[in-house]
């Protein structure tokens, strides 16, 4: 199994549909896992095997230590190795921090932090020279630009630092890891016409939402030959939010 794999976790839907489908147009054979919703998941693999592809959809607790490390294992056991893990899946907490509870910052902490630690521990234990990690991080680890969003951008933050680190202990193997941190963008759980799109829109210099297109595309980029050269930074596509 020469071809090469890409895992996009949290890739049933928005964002990392949009670039499990784009790696699978750039060539890659691909794994997306999910938590509830295996119909989403299945429409991403049809879509993908009808560019040619093999597909492979993963049932994953991402929150969990076994489901991180079983998202690694059975990706290699469907299509034989792995070469980019995109770590996308997360949750968006919101609300004051004397309001969240410690259930919530726990759990905010292993899905949005701790799952990247973890599959980036089992994923590159299958790469070599060539080998991309690519973190989803937000906009808002740079800037926290309304309130509510403490735990949201403090795990978003924190993928930059972890980045640059595994960037030092990666380098020499040439295997890259980078942040891309998306702007507001437009999906189904975060519409462009949505009650919140007034609020959050003003904050970019564009006056607008991005595509999950724009996301896919800096993965894509991130993933190919062309990037090797970059690792251990963090990419806003934001439209301006943090200019």
């Amino acid at each position: 199994m020469t071809q090469r794999v890409a895992l996009v976790t949290g890739g049933s839907r928005g964002i990392g549909a949009a670039i499990a489908a784009k790696l699978a147009e750039d060539g890659f054979d691909i794994a997306v896992t999910y938590a509830s919703n295996a119909t989403a998941a299945t429409q991403v693999v049809t879509r993908i095997e009808a560019l040619g592809r093999r597909a492979v959809a993963i049932q994953a607790d991402g929150a969990t230590t076994e489901g991180n490390s079983a998202a690694i294992a059975q990706t290699v056991a469907a299509l034989g190795r792995l070469d980019v893990l995109v770590c996308n899946a997360g949750m968006y907490p919101y609300g004051p921090i004397d309001e969240m509870s410690v259930e919530q910052i726990d759990r905010t902490l292993h899905l949005n932090l701790r799952a990247a630690m973890v599959e980036t521990m089992e994923a590159v234990k299958h790469m070599g020279p060539g080998g991309r990690l690519i973190y989803v991080g937000s906009a808002f680890g740079q800037r926290a630009p309304f309130p509510g969003i403490s735990l949201y951008s403090a795990t978003k933050a924190a993928l930059g630092g972890f980045a640059r680190g595994v960037a030092r202990d990666l380098g020499e193997r040439g295997i890259t890891a980078n942040v891309v941190e998306p702007g507001p963008i437009d999906t189904d759980l975060n519409p462009a016409d949505g009650h919140g799109a007034d609020i959050i829109r003003p904050f970019t210099a564009t006056n607008s939402y991005g595509k999950v297109s724009d996301i896919a595309d800096m993965v894509s980029f991130l993933a190919s030959p062309r990037a090797g050269y970059i690792t251990g930074t963090c990419l806003a596509v934001d439209g301006g939010l943090t200019a």
